[in-house]
């Protein structure tokens, strides 16, 4: 081995190029090796090490967007109602219940001073707290079958309401519901792939045996009128309004949430409730509070009938 003057200096051993065993001849890729490239290839630099970063499939990108659609969606809803609920302070107990009233029913034109509200599906008393705040005077009735969500619809209500602990059905008798993880999005049906995408957390987290009633039974006997029905029952209107059966001359208006997309399997969408609603008499006066999905489809709405001779 020899060292050059400069390399001594430094204490560095240099191999001269002139020892080294130069392959001649055809690699094994079957390209020429020539000794200039060999020498090349050996002084020079190595690459900067790359960190490996998993590529983004459309798949991903579609999830992120998804994401981040829910986010803005959630964003806007709450500031909303923080808006609404600012300017009316006698709707704050409930929310310091952990329960926000549904003041975005306040852009609803409902008929004036209902003198009974029935509430089916009434959850915590998102709607039964605004109903009491919108109509003070009317009679109101709210159906709840979960006993959890059940015990803060007592709380907001205090003793305002008459809370019947059942499921309003098409038929009397008893079902099986689907406990969401988000109570107030449980069902008698089961809940479908599209809710739990659009809104994570809702998945089935146990299974409850519940009594079910038909509004026929309420509503027969008669009800003091003007009566407002509100329905917000997870893709269970349908069975719900064919449930009512002749009581459904009782009802002078009726706000319910439908579904333009399947978000619990089996349910009925939006236009078979209009059929339903318009055959009885009724006509669809306003479509409210739109929610759209990640890919910009129209998931559901509230919509608002009056008796057409109303």
């Amino acid at each position: 081995m020899e060292l050059t003057g400069a390399a001594v200096r430094k204490g560095i051993a240099v191999t001269p190029p002139l020892l080294v065993a130069v392959p001649s001849g055809p690699d094994a890729d079957g390209v020429e090796v020539t000794a200039g490239a060999y020498r090349s290839h050996l002084h020079r630099r190595p690459e900067k090490s790359r960190i490996a970063r998993p590529a983004r499939n459309a798949s991903s990108c579609a999830a992120m967007a998804s994401r981040l659609h829910q986010n803005v969606r959630l964003a806007r809803v709450r500031a909303s109602k923080l808006a609404r609920l600012a300017v009316r302070p006698a709707l704050w107990p409930a929310v310091r219940a952990g329960v926000v009233p549904s003041v975005e029913h306040l852009g609803v034109p409902f008929q004036s001073n209902p003198r009974t509200v029935l509430d089916v599906g009434a959850s915590r008393g998102q709607f039964a707290t605004f109903a009491l705040h919108a109509f003070p005077h009317a009679q109101l009735i709210c159906f709840e079958p979960l006993p959890s969500s059940r015990a803060v619809l007592a709380k907001v209500t205090n003793g305002r309401a008459q809370i019947v602990p059942v499921a309003v059905g098409s038929e009397p008798g008893h079902s099986q519901i689907h406990v969401s993880g988000h109570d107030d999005s449980s069902s008698m049906l089961p809940i479908g792939e599209r809710q739990v995408a659009e809104f994570p957390g809702t998945a089935e987290a146990s299974v409850l045996d519940v009594e079910v009633v038909t509004l026929q039974s309420v509503l027969e006997p008669g009800v003091a009128r003007p009566c407002l029905l509100k329905i917000d029952v997870q893709g269970l209107e349908l069975e719900v309004l064919k449930g009512a059966g002749s009581g459904l001359a009782q009802v002078d208006e009726i706000l319910v949430e439908c579904s333009f997309v399947e978000m619990y399997e089996g349910q009925a969408l939006a236009d078979e409730v209009v059929n339903l609603l318009f055959a009885s008499g009724f006509r669809l006066r306003g479509v409210y509070g739109l929610v759209t999905g990640s890919d910009q489809t129209s998931l559901q709405a509230d919509l608002l009938f009056r008796r057409q001779d109303a």
